[in-house]
């Protein structure tokens, strides 16, 4: 089962304006994440471990 990413702490950003911000990282590892938990589940069908 894929886990998720870490998050950031709140206080990470620097306000700058970075591109990318560390936000938009997680934003994109939460995609990821979310894109993996589905095929996992498609291979998993009877698996409860995962279940929102």
């Amino acid at each position: 089962m894929p886990t998720p990413p870490f998050q950031p702490d709140l206080d990470a950003c620097c306000g700058n304006g970075c591109d990318p911000c560390v936000f938009d990282l997680y934003d994109l590892a939460m995609d990821e994440y979310r894109q993996a938990m589905r095929a996992w589940r498609a291979r998993h069908p009877d698996s409860a471990t995962g279940s929102s």
